[in-house]
């Protein structure tokens, strides 16, 4: 009869378990030392070893050589416990057997000593199913067990274990085994079954299992169901749902070039394949997760789950973007994931939020956006190339006749070009700035608070139809201008403005700070 790759290679001995160092250390040193408990508890996520250790322990502690660490595997004991047949060996699974009912029946079979070995030991696994009340059928019995019993509770949630009870037993913590663990234990099974698979097939394998040993080891037997003797990294990728880096990478190139397009046939070929979004999307979160961690901390590093030859090229895409893009990029797709579990319209929301993204790459940072504003946009980051616009026309009340120069008074035709388009911010800054003509260039000298709002497209357009031809526009930082004197009829509305409360509530929270402007809104 034919026997599944994860029970067949089940570790025995504590040598034999992988990933789990601390807890086999404790142990090893525990039976060395006759320092052994009535009570363990062993939680971690699935398919890390807790029913495993715990089948160790109970062959450690009824050998025919132990109480021992290194258990001989020969003795009629070690057999039948490898086997699942021995009698003094009780494993009861919570999940089904949770009630006072069958605790109660438990603390009656503790009473009696083991039928020929020297311990009765229970294994429960699912631990955390059990209820409150069969929990306290067994609390007394677990604090003052016989000499004879151990007790192995092994859970994947240990914070539903009362505290009662955990505080009477010595608590493991298994970890998830880590990406080279794995595919290293894959590889000399694959040896041993001679089955001929690369690494990027045991890489794609052991992904799949995301720190669980026997998830993994699932996936690969299903592969050689699939496949046979021989693994290829496409098959195995088409049977386990798994999208290779070339289709993710789609994603990151229609970023690069804010091809929204391109993300929207993304979409459509996924749906045309048949291929579920969700699934898709989680990939995605987890791709630009890999991006982020690899621009971090470079290639070869352990926190990514990844072969040589996939770290390499992840570094690679990595090094066109940003850590602050990358980052935007993880959490919109994680927002997007979450938008994909409640919605009945599953390719709508991916188009929308893929089409989020490219509009979050042409975004410029708050650092940047100061930075240029405090420098004069000397560092300002390289923009990418806007698609061709048809010249504004010109109005015919501003063009100048052929061969005149420019129009002289630059700062107040601004301003009222400016504050006739509801552009009051832009025109203030203007108000602030000296404005001096050379040429084909206009020259704003302003403060630095003002040279963010006079780098702005719409100043361009101003300049553009006021003088009806292209200038360049160049903004240093320099001293303010004195503002333009306000009418007379504005003094009155200015001083009853300055004097109002909430002003001057305001100006006491935040000293140093300047009312700039005060409009009219009756007029």
């Amino acid at each position: 009869m034919y026997q599944v790759i994860a029970r067949k290679y089940r570790p025995q001995t504590f040598s034999e378990l992988i990933g789990q160092e601390h807890v086999r250390t404790t142990l090893e040193n525990a039976f060395a030392q006759n320092r052994i408990a009535h009570g363990y508890i062993f939680a971690g996520q699935r398919g890390t070893g807790k029913t495993t250790v715990a089948r160790i322990v109970a062959r450690c502690l009824n050998c025919a050589q132990g109480p021992t660490a290194t258990p001989c595997g020969e003795c009629a004991a070690c057999r039948e416990i490898a086997g699942g047949s021995s009698v003094d060996v009780i494993e009861i699974d919570a999940a089904s057997n949770r009630g006072i009912n069958e605790m109660r029946e438990l603390r009656e079979n503790v009473r009696y000593r083991p039928a020929r070995d020297k311990y009765k030991v229970f294994i429960i696994d699912e631990a955390h199913q059990i209820t409150s009340e069969a929990f306290n059928a067994l609390l007394k019995t677990l604090e003052e067990p016989p000499e004879w019993v151990v007790f192995l509770l092994c859970t994947t949630e240990a914070h539903k274990i009362p505290t009662t009870i955990a505080s009477r037993c010595q608590s493991f913590s298994f970890r998830s085994v880590d990406f080279a663990g794995i595919t290293a234990r894959m590889e000399w099974i694959c040896a041993q079954e001679g089955i001929d698979a690369d690494s990027d097939v045991l890489a794609v394998l052991a992904r799949i299992g995301e720190g669980s040993v026997r998830d993994s080891l699932s996936a690969l037997d299903q592969a050689i169901a699939c496949c046979g003797t021989k693994l290829g990294v496409g098959e195995v990728r088409e049977l386990l749902g798994v999208f290779s880096l070339d289709k993710l990478d789609q994603v990151t190139q229609a970023l690069s070039t804010s091809d929204a397009r391109r993300m929207l046939d993304t979409v459509g070929e996924l749906e045309r394949n048949g291929q579920n979004l969700h699934h898709f999307c989680r990939e995605l979160a987890r791709y630009f997760r890999d991006l982020l961690v690899v621009r971090l901390a470079g290639a070869g590093t352990r926190l990514v789950a990844a072969s040589a030859v996939e770290q390499d090229r992840l570094a690679g895409i990595a090094a066109g973007f940003s850590e602050e893009d990358l980052t935007r990029y993880l959490h919109l797709t994680l927002e997007l994931y979450q938008e994909l579990q409640e919605s009945l319209q599953p390719r709508l929301h991916m188009e929308l939020g893929l089409l989020r993204m490219v509009h979050a790459g042409r975004l410029v940072s708050i650092e940047d956006a100061l930075r240029m504003a405090g420098d004069g946009g000397a560092t300002a980051p390289p923009a990418k190339k806007p698609p061709s616009i048809p010249p504004a026309p010109v109005s015919p009340r501003a063009a100048p006749p052929v061969g005149e120069a420019s129009p002289s008074g630059w700062r107040e035709r601004l301003m009222a070009e400016l504050g006739a388009g509801g552009l009051t911010f832009i025109a203030d800054a203007v108000a602030h700035a000296t404005v001096e003509e050379a040429g084909s260039e206009l020259r704003f000298v302003a403060p630095r608070e003002f040279t963010l709002h006079l780098k702005s497209a719409d100043l361009q357009k101003a300049v553009q139809t006021l003088a009806g031809r292209a200038m360049r526009i160049t903004v240093v930082t320099g001293e303010a201008a004195d503002p333009p004197a306000p009418a007379a009829d504005e003094d009155e509305v200015t001083r009853r403005a300055l004097e109002h409360p909430e002003v001057r509530r305001f100006q006491e929270l935040f000293p140093g700070s300047q009312v700039r402007a005060v409009r009219n809104l009756r007029q």
